[in-house]
């Protein structure tokens, strides 16, 4: 199914409006196998206690809930040890749903579940960007969709969806090496804010990014516990984790509600809050 959703069903103008349906996946299956960001190399002996998991997400959940959010669950698959991260298998642009093109094999898989999800729902997905493309790497605010270029999207696919998109500005943002996905390090929580962590970027996207924001930068231990990839949820409410205690205090002092929720376990992984959530729908 290809085409633009309808206005009705998809809608996701920035990414600190009120969220009002995000998609998610529990962590049932979830385990480090092959190893394809930093942070599972970290933790691959350790591994992930599901259990933990299991319940970190149902707390994650059940805040979500409580702040009037839809939350759509799609059916883990045992073979699937990854498919908690919501976030990178699809992204909403304005009213329209795109399937990413995944890059690591182990990954695939994981968009059969959105697509077969969005058909049941009659949601229209538009799909087929070339090379690779993935949720973690787009960040919405308004007429600019800043794209992260990493090993997981390409200049070819950044391309593709400008043409796409030719009513908005499609920002390239190179990144370091290492970084997994723009959302690991840079994060738009309101209209003039963002979290990043400024390492990553190169002295020029750091310029343009830094004359448009005021910007929370985050340390290098931050940014290993995924400080940039809070969940914002309407009204300068940010879910954190409760471990980045100076970045909480900061992110109060610059005036917004910070909802501690413990995701550690599910971060040993490489993603949070954001990861964890493909928003369908915010007003």
């Amino acid at each position: 199914m290809v085409g633009i959703a309808s206005e009705n069903s998809v809608q996701c103008d920035t990414e600190y409006s009120t969220l009002k349906k995000v998609v998610v996946a529990k962590p049932s299956y979830m385990k480090i196998t092959d190893i394809i960001n930093e942070t599972q190399k970290h933790y691959q002996n350790q591994n992930i206690n599901v259990t933990t998991a299991l319940q970190q997400h149902k707390h994650f959940v059940q805040v979500l809930e409580n702040h009037q959010v839809e939350v759509i669950q799609l059916p883990s698959q045992p073979d699937l040890h990854e498919q908690v991260f919501t976030r990178d298998i699809g992204f909403t642009i304005h009213h329209r749903l795109f399937i990413s093109s995944m890059s690591e094999k182990v990954r695939k898989e994981e968009t059969n579940v959105l697509r077969n999800w969005a058909g049941e729902n009659d949601i229209e997905v538009e799909e087929g960007l070339p090379s690779s493309i993935e949720g973690g790497d787009i960040v919405v605010d308004g007429a600019s969709v800043w794209v992260g270029e990493t090993k997981r999207t390409s200049a070819k696919a950044i391309r593709e969806l400008q043409f796409r998109l030719p009513d908005l500005k499609v920002i390239p943002v190179p990144l370091r090496g290492d970084i997994l996905h723009l959302d690991c390090v840079f994060n738009i929580i309101d209209e003039s804010t963002v979290i990043l962590y400024p390492p990553a970027f190169t002295n020029k996207s750091l310029k343009v990014i830094s004359a448009r924001y005021n910007v929370i930068a985050v340390t290098g231990r931050e940014q290993f516990t995924m400080g940039p990839n809070v969940l914002s949820i309407g009204d300068r409410k940010v879910i954190s984790l409760p471990q980045n205690e100076r970045l909480n205090t900061q992110l109060k002092e610059n005036g917004f509600e910070v909802i501690p929720v413990d995701l550690s376990e599910i971060i040993k992984s490489g993603g949070s809050f954001r990861c964890c959530t493909l928003p369908l729908k915010r007003i």
